[in-house]
């Protein structure tokens, strides 16, 4: 039996029945590659609160915590990890932000394209009717992206794009280093309050003694609140990865037709190669591999090699 998710698309062997005349040609080659950004207005505003949460983080700990400290040596340390850690989560942020995550050429499907396919019997191809495009195995169309997308895990608001096969790196690293500078920023708060409690309250800030309590405590919930939501965040995408199954695939119960991949050959894939320094970076790039995929024919249940997916996937 096919599963819901098979019977919403459009699938036949015949380019007549996709009715390719419907469907404007693509875009040249140039204009695809320009800077990719969603301008959708939730994502737009979502991405900015991300950016002004940062910087109200850097605000208390800098002039609420580490300039009226006694200590010089715990200031520098402090101060340092903390704008690193923050940097590279903004930079993670961005290159999320920024990164095409896998967009499936838009209005491929013409008829000269389906007919320079050349398939043969028993090969099936997958047309998304939304945007009128080819769609590889694993693919999902994204109604605020308005594209199909490889490998779409989900589309995030607050980085104002997809989670798809190019730039889950990145958001994988922007959830580890937003939770781990919320972690850092509680436990700076927790010795901050300590010594304040030891001390005179108006010795151990720059800040009245009302308004010291009041920034340290909105300091206190935000990095709670952001540690556990990509603590959470973080550890779907790892078991994602390792499971060699998407969000979308995991909400739908769609059955795999593709060969999983093992935890550690799936981290290689998405981190960019073997285990280095560069898989915590948010500036290295990804590594491209490509490998032709499988689909399970549902009626004759063979399993059938689709070139066409190859021309779909291009590094």
């Amino acid at each position: 039996m096919r599963s819901p998710a098979h019977r919403c698309r459009d699938i036949e062997r015949q380019a007549g029945y996709l009715q390719p005349d419907q469907c404007v040609p693509p875009p040249p080659r140039a204009t695809t590659d320009s800077m990719w950004f969603i301008q959708d207005g939730c994502g737009i505003v979502c991405g900015v609160i991300t950016w002004l949460l940062v910087f109200y983080a850097e605000f208390v700990v800098l002039f609420v915590m580490l300039v009226p400290s006694k200590s010089l040596v715990y200031s520098i340390i402090n101060g340092v990890l903390f704008n690193v850690l923050a940097f590279l989560a903004l930079a993670s942020h961005f290159r999320a932000m920024l990164t095409d995550p896998g967009a499936v050429p838009k209005g491929n499907a013409t008829k000269e394209f389906i007919e320079s396919l050349q398939l043969k019997p028993g090969q099936v191809v997958y047309k998304c009717p939304k945007c009128c495009s080819i769609k590889p195995d694993r693919a999902h169309h994204c109604s605020v992206c308005k594209r199909c997308i490889r490998k779409m895990d989900h589309h995030c608001p607050w980085v104002n794009n997809c989670v798809g096969e190019e730039n889950q790196k990145y958001f994988v690293l922007f959830t580890m280093y937003i939770a781990l500078i919320s972690l850092h920023c509680l436990v700076m708060v927790v010795f901050h309050f300590l010594y304040c409690f030891e001390e005179d309250w108006a010795k151990c800030s720059t800040f009245s003694p009302p308004a010291t309590v009041i920034l340290l405590i909105l300091l206190c919930f935000e990095g709670l609140l952001f540690l556990i939501f990509t603590s959470v965040m973080f550890g779907t995408q790892i078991h994602s990865i390792c499971t060699d199954e998407t969000g979308i695939e995991r909400l739908k119960g769609e059955t795999p037709t593709w060969e999983r991949k093992r935890c550690w050959e799936g981290m290689k894939a998405v981190f960019g190669g073997p285990l280095s320094l560069g898989w915590f970076s948010p500036f290295s790039g990804l590594s491209c591999e490509k490998r032709p995929s499988t689909r399970v024919h549902a009626a004759e249940g063979e399993i059938i090699r689709e070139d066409v997916i190859e021309v779909l996937e291009e590094c």
